[in-house]
């Protein structure tokens, strides 16, 4: 990644930050964008984050890059059937967007707590949605083990690797969430709480920035790089041997 790129964003992102989006401001933003290969902007954020700026300030960068491949989802939808490998990942997609707003309602509710007897519900809420975000481990290994090696097959081996790499994460803080969880009668509560309030942003924001990253760019990379169906079908065998989620639509 060409670093006056990195730092040319780094910039427009501090401005954008800094106080109101004016539409000459996103208009420098779009055309800064949309000049940048995708990969080469998920490297950007992953250097801007290594680089000390807080991931919760990509947002401008997100929005904009999702304004600009909006089209993308739509055009990968009709351009599969039901049941199909991607057809599956993307409507696991859903309900995982569905968990991450859940879990963002939960985690404000907790930390508005003084005690955890002050609304116990809102505590086997926060477990139950730990356990269902953790439940999407097959989506991630059919990617891993059936979608990404297809991909590099073929020389795309940029997308999957920062993909995986993001999945480790992922997982990290998954389990840590669960993790606070299951400590609710053991530590203080203000020590809980701050350990799931980071868990529960971290997993918020990645993993919809993660989701919109594989929607918008590795699924579509995908459809036009392997475009023998039998490859596919096969792919759909190893995708069934792998398994599914408790929330993955009936195929």
């Amino acid at each position: 990644m060409d670093d006056k790129k990195v730092e040319s964003l780094a910039y427009l992102l501090n401005r954008l930050n800094q106080g109101k989006v004016t539409p000459e401001l996103r208009k420098e933003a779009m055309e800064m964008v949309s000049n940048i290969d995708p990969i080469e902007l998920s490297l950007a954020e992953q250097k801007l984050i290594e680089d000390g700026m807080e991931p919760e300030k990509l947002r401008h960068l997100c929005d904009v890059h999702m304004e600009i491949l909006s089209d993308e989802l739509d055009k990968v939808k009709n351009h599969i059937f039901e049941g199909h490998v991607i057809d599956t990942l993307i409507k696991e997609h859903d309900k995982i967007k569905e968990f991450l707003f859940d879990l963002e309602d939960i985690n404000f509710g907790i930390q508005l707590m003084k005690s955890k007897d002050e609304n116990p519900m809102v505590i086997e809420r926060l477990l139950e949605i730990a356990n269902l975000i953790l439940d999407a481990e097959n989506h991630h290994l059919r990617e891993e083990n059936v979608l990404f090696p297809e991909l590099e097959k073929r020389g795309i081996t940029g997308p999957p690797r920062i993909m995986k790499m993001e999945h480790d994460s992922l997982r990290l803080r998954k389990r840590k969430l669960k993790e606070a969880a299951l400590k609710v009668d053991e530590m203080d509560f203000d020590l809980l709480k701050a350990e799931v309030d980071e868990a529960a942003k971290y997993i918020i924001f990645n993993l919809r920035d993660h989701i919109y990253k594989e929607n918008h760019i590795l699924y579509p990379t995908a459809l036009d790089s392997i475009a023998d169906k039998e490859v596919w079908n096969d792919m759909k065998v190893r995708c069934d041997q792998v398994g599914y989620c408790s929330f993955t639509p009936e195929r």
